[in-house]
């Protein structure tokens, strides 16, 4: 069996943009006609340069080529100009086409990816969701307010949920890391507070920062959200350095959570090495795909760390997630986008299970999952904007 053709897909999602503005889906053909569906999380670059990037990249390095030897193309295009080093775009582009391999091989032997990745370990995914406002309601004002934020938290939680996630601590920039104002503070201790007394002992809470604050400035913070005892502080430092977060999570009770800017076992063994997170966010987008994620898992257990995939983006990144959540061991939890609903539900042929707070890995072969292109087709995007933009001015 070889790979005879791609096609990439760009795809506006609708308001509220939940998952981000755009999704960037590709899909490999093999000769014997069986087909593989795969997501990139690249934001470096416009969304159909990106495309451009995986016609490119498997123009060289992936038509007639065999799906199955996915170490041999994962090495090709990982080295591929002399580069053989973690490259943000490039393993994004690799992390979608590897996906799809892994969806074609399991739809050749008729088994779900998790069975080929060492099996099925968990029956059930817990999963958590960010605080997002109602469809009708101002997300500027909804964001900004502690009250209305644990109203929702106490809704998501009657839904099922058991962990809710939401980053009150203001603007991340170009120019970070930052020290957080006093405004800043207050406004995260009244959010974790709050939010706590609404939910009490029903949901973990998960405290999301974007890489944002100098080491002390996320020591300082840290030590105010303690009495509430969150389930994770997410990259309270920016990624670059790992030794720097370590020393934040050896002043703070609570657990570092980071990952989803990082690529490769290369990256995450520096995280794991430096004891910077117990807690490991790969995004199977970006990371450099399922086996990538699988070697990563790996190394965690020696650590007695944990794996939560991070999505932002669409629903088959989020299957992959589902895969590799399914046969880890060391799984603790699963980012949805709510229920994944609305768009997430219209793009594919067939939703994801969620149920009482909790995602039923899928039994169909591959990654259980099939783009609607109808669909795709039918929503293109065509704005200028990235999938995910920082403010270019310092904060103060």
């Amino acid at each position: 069996m070889k790979i005879v053709d791609v096609k990439t897909f760009v795809v506006g999602n609708p308001p509220p943009h939940f998952g981000g503005r755009y999704f960037i889906f590709l899909k490999l053909v093999t000769d014997t006609g069986i087909e593989g569906v795969g997501e990139v999380y690249s934001a470096t670059f416009g969304p159909h340069v990106i495309a451009e990037m995986i016609k490119d990249v498997c123009e060289r390095h992936v038509i007639g080529h065999d799906p199955s030897r996915i170490e041999a193309l994962w090495r090709n295009v990982y080295g591929a100009g002399y580069t053989l080093r973690p490259d943000v775009s490039v393993m994004g582009i690799l992390s979608g086409i590897e996906m799809a391999c892994w969806d074609i091989v399991g739809k050749e032997v008729n088994k779900p990816v998790y069975e080929l990745l060492g099996g099925r370990v968990h029956e059930s995914l817990r999963s958590y969701t960010y605080l997002y406002p109602d469809a009708n309601e101002d997300a500027d004002a909804f964001y900004a307010d502690p009250v209305r934020s644990a109203e929702r938290a106490v809704e998501y939680v009657d839904q099922g949920f058991t962990a809710i996630k939401f980053d009150p601590a203001g603007p991340y920039t170009v120019y970070d890391p930052h020290m957080p104002t006093l405004e800043d503070i207050a406004r995260s201790v009244e959010f974790v507070k709050t939010i706590r007394e609404a939910v009490g002992t029903k949901a973990d809470l998960l405290f999301g920062t974007h890489g944002q604050f100098t080491t002390s400035a996320a020591i300082r913070l840290a030590r105010q959200l303690e009495p509430w005892d969150p389930l994770w502080f997410e990259e309270p430092t920016p990624p670059e350095n790992p030794r720097e977060m370590a020393r934040v999570a050896r002043q703070t009770s609570i657990p570092i959570a980071t990952g989803e800017r990082l690529t490769t076992k290369y990256e995450f063994a520096r995280v794991l090495e430096n004891q910077a997170a117990s807690i490991l966010q790969m995004a199977l987008g970006r990371v450099g795909g399922l086996l990538e994620a699988k070697k990563i898992a790996g190394m965690a257990e020696t650590y007695y760390a944990q794996i939560a995939p991070h999505l932002y983006c669409g629903p088959i990144e989020g299957a992959a997630n589902i895969q590799i959540s399914t046969c880890s061991p060391n799984f603790l939890i699963l980012e949805s986008i709510q229920q994944w609903g609305d768009f997430h539900t219209e793009i594919l042929k067939k939703p994801i299970q969620w149920q009482d707070g909790r995602v039923i890995p899928p039994t169909a072969p591959g990654l259980g999952v099939e783009l609607n292109e109808e669909v795709a087709l039918a929503h293109p995007y065509e704005g200028k904007h990235l999938h995910l933009e920082m403010l270019e001015e310092p904060r103060y």
